[in-house]
């Protein structure tokens, strides 16, 4: 029998991260030792009163049904966690949804609110889930430049009027994955007033919120004025508290289109396991003091690969957050060669920043998935290595 697939998964050839596995393996195979900073998968465990709570939680049996749309509970520790830090006011029953992460929601956020053919604006470089979601509806992506001489946020007034017009919807990601960037108060109030003015709803990913350095608190978009009615905001606990693999997370804001969305999710899933919805509950309860534990962490990683890059020629901003550094590559080479050349010489693998949208040539994504003696070894691996001398 000849397997047919749908056109639908025309979609979703043959990406530059699976490119990359395939060297890799290659790479391992032919004996080469590499230092993986390509996938942004914190490589912490979360902490030992999260494990404790899933392990204690297992054990009774009155957890193992379908929780459906998520416990009461979680929906409240999610309203009170956004009272307390961001001064932000939201009704626990009908403006938030509990995901299966927030991929689960990032892909099938357009499925809801886009028909094929719709225009979606979508920040460029920005993370592959958005076109993932954007592909799944049918929806054409309007592509918002990053740029650093723009503090890599989307310039709003150079979006033209006959596609304001046609908009549905529009992604925003701060901070940023892969630009570490951050949004201000006067740029979020910029989003609503051209949300409100082009009937367009606004979905900011906040998966990066308690990942900041030197005090620089990321803006709940939430927060400012008018937000709720045009938008929502979503979080996962996977990069916050380190609990990637345990698929949890939420959307938060504008109760008719957490509706809408209610409306999807129920007929797709039965709900996370309650234990993981227990832990998820313990960490936003208990888990600023781990946070602030974890930033320095990072922060230490980012100061350890940045300051020692530049000491040795190639010249990188710090990123005040996120676990990403955005770094435009040497002259005389593309994303594409410089990353594959990192791999050949100096046994480092990167991600090139086309893979998330045309403005990202000429960069590549550093994820800081490794402590601070490996990220040393990164440096002097780039240094000796002689990848960084081409075109001077």
């Amino acid at each position: 029998m000849k397997v047919r697939q749908s056109k639908r998964m025309e979609s979703f050839q043959t990406s530059i991260f699976s490119e990359l596995a395939e060297y890799k393996k290659k790479k391992l195979k032919e004996g080469a030792t590499l230092i993986d900073l390509s996938i942004g998968s914190p490589d912490l465990a979360p902490p030992s009163f999260i494990k404790d709570t899933l392990a204690s939680e297992v054990l009774h049996d009155e957890q193992y049904g379908y929780s459906i749309t998520g416990s009461s509970e979680f929906n409240k520790t999610v309203a009170s966690f956004y009272d307390q830090n961001y001064d932000v006011k939201i009704e626990a029953d009908d403006e938030v949804l509990q995901l299966m992460g927030s991929q689960d929601g990032l892909v099938h956020f357009p499925m809801v609110f886009a028909n094929s053919g719709d225009l979606v604006l979508v920040p460029d470089p920005g993370y592959t889930a958005y076109a993932v979601g954007i592909e799944m509806a049918g929806a054409t992506p309007y592509f918002m430049p990053l740029k650093k001489e723009n503090h890599f946020l989307p310039d709003l007034s150079a979006i033209p009027e006959a596609i304001a017009s046609q908009a549905k919807m529009m992604f925003l990601n701060f901070p940023g994955n892969p630009v570490p960037a951050l949004a201000n108060k006067e740029f979020f109030a910029e989003v609503v007033a051209f949300a409100k003015k082009y009937e367009i709803i606004v979905l900011h990913d906040f998966a990066y919120s308690e990942l900041y350095y030197e005090g620089n608190k990321p803006i709940s978009f939430l927060s400012v004025e008018g937000a709720m009615e045009v938008g929502v905001e979503m979080s996962s606990f996977s990069k916050n508290y380190n609990m990637a693999g345990s698929r949890i997370g939420y959307l938060a804001g504008n109760k008719e289109i957490i509706k809408a969305m209610h409306q999807l999710k129920s007929n797709l899933d039965y709900g996370v396991f309650y234990p993981i919805q227990k832990a998820a509950i313990k960490a936003l309860k208990q888990g600023s003091s781990f946070c602030e534990i974890n930033r320095k962490i990072y922060e230490a990683r980012r100061d350890v690969l940045v300051d020692g890059l530049n000491a040795i020629g190639w010249r990188i901003d710090k990123p005040v957050a996120g676990m990403f550094v955005w770094a435009q590559v040497p002259n005389g080479y593309s994303s594409f060669e410089f990353t594959y050349t990192l791999i050949e010489k100096a046994n480092v693998v990167v991600v090139p920043g086309h893979a998330f949208g045309p403005t990202g040539e000429g960069y590549v994504r550093i994820a800081l998935v490794e402590d601070k003696d490996r990220l040393k070894e990164v440096v002097k691996s780039i240094k000796t290595s002689g990848v960084l001398k081409k075109g001077k």
